[in-house]
């Protein structure tokens, strides 16, 4: 029986006005192709890179906020590559002395994920393969790129992808990318590899990874992963050990496809950039860093939870990045000592709540908690309505959906305009 260990690489576009090591402006989302370059981007001689400072300082925040320890010393490096999208022949990324080192994050399954490192490049230019030709747009080229590296600590494919979830929703609260992965703002790279139970006990990893690149979902990499492990399981099964190398996952043929053979550190030969001088952070600058650090999903979470009481359902729905203008209006809410467990029970389940000022809201609340809620009471109203229309019951039953509403009306009526419309609906449906 062979056990899945898994490494992530996951990299983000930072959400910086500019790109990394020039003036280009960094909004290229569907952008012409090749307007946003210059000679820097584009690699050409004698041209000189300048970090952008707030690319350096994003990368510091998102470090915190995954437990790292943040470097007081720190340099980027070159990387050296040959490929058509990569207009210098080598990367300007970091290697010995990364922004950030050593962090963890905790999952949901109670377990805690290891990051090795996390570090910041340079994007490179994007390919097109048209016709037998091979296009290049340079807008990509110089996009400040975080590049976040775990261990090989997921033992679980469920796990992974929790981390990669909370990784979006972490970056999109602190505000320093969009993360939207069909934009290719936030990319995955999975190392698997697979190992025998006793190997697993033992802690020993195995003598290969494979890395599948460029995965741009969730889902693609959950069906990645998984068509991954049955591929090198099926090798091992047969004495065979899966060839280190890089693959590509193929969403039409549910496959991974072989691209190259997986580079050690040495082929790419890294030095010290020497046209960027190290950077050295203070003990001042880095201790004010950490108190620009905002509350995040899970201390949110938290934070809901214990304090405000609400369900474990309603802080997840109000503490995601996503629901900030809805977690805005909670929080003035409950200052105005509206009930905290009513207030996000509106919000949530009652869009139209959202558009109320706070005094709307409260004169609302009030009318609503005047509804009638009992069930038993409701459900005799909507027996008697039901059986004194007959014939917008059995249109409903043809497939007449708008019925419904004609009945809903009918219960108001009989309960002179003091059923809860919503909870009557639902009995409705659930009635008919």
């Amino acid at each position: 029986m062979y056990k899945l260990v898994l490494g992530l690489e996951i990299h983000l576009h930072l959400k910086t006005k500019t790109k990394m090591f020039c003036g280009c402006a960094a909004d290229i989302y569907g952008a012409e192709p090749n307007t946003h370059t210059c000679p820097v981007c584009l690699g050409l001689p004698g041209a000189l890179p300048v970090p952008n400072g707030d690319a350096v300082k994003m990368t510091q925040l998102l470090g915190l906020a995954l437990n790292c320890g943040l470097n007081a010393n720190s340099r980027f490096d070159r990387k050296h590559y040959f490929y058509p999208d990569l207009p210098k022949g080598y990367q300007i990324s970091q290697y010995k002395q990364p922004l950030c080192t050593e962090g963890f994050l905790l999952l949901d399954s109670g377990g805690k994920a290891e990051i090795e490192r996390i570090h910041l490049e340079e994007d490179t230019a994007k390919s097109f393969h048209e016709t037998g030709q091979t296009l290049i747009d340079f807008n990509k080229s110089g996009m400040p790129l975080v590049e976040i590296v775990t261990t090989p600590t997921f033992k679980s494919l469920e796990d992974a992808i929790d981390f990669c979830k909370k990784i979006q929703d972490i970056v999109r609260s602190l505000n320093i990318s969009d993360a939207d992965m069909e934009k290719g703002q936030m990319r995955l790279e999975a190392n698997i590899s697979m190992r025998t139970e006793e190997d697993e006990k033992a802690n020993k990893l195995p003598a290969y990874k494979v890395e599948v690149k460029n995965i741009n979902s969730f889902k693609f990499m959950e069906k990645a992963v998984r068509a991954e492990m049955t591929r090198q399981t099926e090798l091992l099964e047969k004495g065979e050990t899966p060839a280190q190398e890089n693959r590509g996952w193929n969403e039409a043929t549910g496959t991974t496809i072989s691209q190259r053979s997986k580079e050690e550190a040495h082929d790419y030969r890294y030095f010290p950039e020497p046209d960027i001088p190290p950077m050295v952070f203070d003990e001042k600058y880095l201790k004010d860093l950490k108190n620009e650090l905002p509350q995040l999903p899970d201390q949110l979470k938290m934070t809901l939870t214990s304090q405000h009481k609400l369900s474990e359902s309603s802080a997840n729905l109000l503490s995601g990045s996503e629901n900030k203008i809805l977690l805005q209006k909670f929080n003035e809410l409950v200052a105005a000592n509206i009930d905290p467990q009513k207030a996000a029970n509106l919000l949530l389940n009652k869009p139209e709540f959202r558009e109320f000022s706070t005094e709307e809201f409260l004169t609302r609340l009030k009318e609503s908690e005047n509804k009638v809620t009992d069930t038993t009471v409701l459900d005799e109203a909507i027996n008697k309505v039901l059986e004194a229309n007959p014939k917008a019951v059995a249109d409903f039953k043809a497939g007449k959906e708008s019925s419904i509403e004609y009945l809903l009306g009918m219960v108001m009526r009989e309960t002179k305009g003091k059923a809860d419309s919503t909870i009557v609906r639902e009995l409705l449906k659930k009635s008919l």
